[in-house]
């Protein structure tokens, strides 16, 4: 479980391709001592084990699923990544609730500035833009932010000069891809609804009827 709120960018030292799976490694200024081998980190959002540690590099093992559902198949030597370790209890929920589990890969379709804020619009999947609503919660490469619009098929975010300065984002260009996790909250709110939906939908009687009321 991850907030979404950036800890370090990191830099890609390598990544080798064994089949269909990889292995990852990433050179950070987190401080490696307090990360053992088994915990989660968040790399562009996406939650990976770490495998392995030097002084100041963390390797991952990468899936052929992982490796299929976000953009890190498409990272190489040098390349910038955001880094997130796995919440504690106790904690400032300082974002939201991100789970490190990508729902779909996104492209930004448009970028520009405005008073010194970089809006930036993201198409995607209609199947995944149906659990984004306006002033609801996104996580973009990992970093938690506020849905600002939603249309039929994108959706935007307004970026202060400090995310845009301390993320990747500071290096996004038009038509690049990134890797989107939706507000789980929505997901499981679908899923609960489903057992009613073939009877019209929830009404004050099957409320009522199932404890609600």
């Amino acid at each position: 479980m991850f907030t979404g709120l950036i800890e370090d960018i990191g830099r890609i030292s390598a990544f080798e391709r064994r089949a269909g799976a990889g292995i990852l490694r990433v050179e950070t200024t987190l401080p490696l001592a307090e990360i053992a081998l088994g915990d989660s980190v968040a790399v562009n959002g996406a939650c990976l084990t770490v495998t392995g540690k030097t002084s100041s590099i963390l390797t991952f093992d990468v899936s052929p699923e992982s490796l299929a559902g976000t953009t890190l198949g498409t990272l190489g030597s040098g390349s910038r990544v955001n880094l997130e370790r796995a919440l504690r209890l106790g904690d400032r929920m300082g974002g939201h609730i991100v789970t490190g589990h990508i729902d779909c890969i996104g492209q930004l379709s448009r970028l520009q500035t405005v008073s010194g804020n970089r809006i930036l619009e993201f198409s995607l999947p209609a199947s995944s833009l149906r659990y984004l609503v306006t002033k609801g919660s996104v996580a973009i490469d990992g970093i938690s932010l506020t849905v600002n619009t939603v249309s039929t098929e994108s959706f935007s975010v307004n970026i202060i000069p400090h995310t845009f300065s301390c993320t990747t984002l500071a290096t996004v260009t038009t038509g690049q891809s990134v890797n989107i996790e939706t507000d789980i909250i929505g997901k499981y709110v679908e899923q609960l609804v489903q057992p009613w939906k073939s009877g019209g939908g929830l009404s004050i009687q099957t409320l009522a009827e199932n404890g609600f009321l």
